[in-house]
């Protein structure tokens, strides 16, 4: 049984408040009805992009899904200390690991992220409002943004618009990165 603190538990909760059904929050989001009962069902855990258009749909900002805890200012997260592992894993497709930095600070804006990142046949684009700021940690990753195709290694950065459509993803092994994503609310 899902628990208050799973995303899926979350989003479910905010569409009911709303008087929605899965099927009026699917079209809000333009996400298949389907797909958004297994999201609410907790037996998939979304993409961030998807993430991202839920909070829209619902009228809340990103990390009102994401946390389950407040910690006062500054919050500091240590070296190897990160915090809970969420996956994605897009039904069958997709293999992002990710590690929310900023779990606990209530009132932000941006939502820093660890996120591990396995090869994936599919290379399917996203987008959603906001920006986005990538450091690569380790291994390589392709980013496919609009027409743009680059790898790119450890220490490179990319800082783009994520309302063009955009893939991220590991090449020639896993990758690991630090981002940042900005969505006006």
């Amino acid at each position: 049984m899902p628990t208050e603190g799973k995303l899926g538990t979350r989003i479910r909760k905010y569409r009911e408040q709303l008087g929605l059904t899965q099927e009026q929050l699917a079209v809000n989001a333009g996400l298949d009805v389907g797909f958004l009962a297994d999201v609410e069902a907790d037996r998939i855990y979304p993409p961030i992009g998807t993430i991202i258009k839920l909070s829209r749909a619902l009228g809340q900002r990103v990390g009102t899904f994401m946390d389950d805890q407040f910690h006062p200012d500054p919050l500091i997260t240590k070296a190897g200390k990160v915090s809970e592992e969420t996956d994605s894993q897009r039904g069958a497709k997709g293999h992002y690991h990710y590690f929310p930095l900023g779990k606990g600070k209530t009132d932000r804006h941006m939502e820093p992220l660890f996120i591990r990142i396995e090869e994936d046949d599919e290379k399917e684009l996203s987008s959603h409002e906001g920006e986005e700021f990538i450091i690569v940690i380790s291994g390589k990753l392709l980013l496919r943004y609009g027409k743009t195709e680059e790898v790119l290694e450890a220490g490179d950065t990319v800082y783009y618009n994520s309302v063009v459509p955009h893939y991220i993803g590991a090449v020639n092994g896993p990758a690991e990165i630090y981002a940042v994503l900005y969505v006006p609310f």
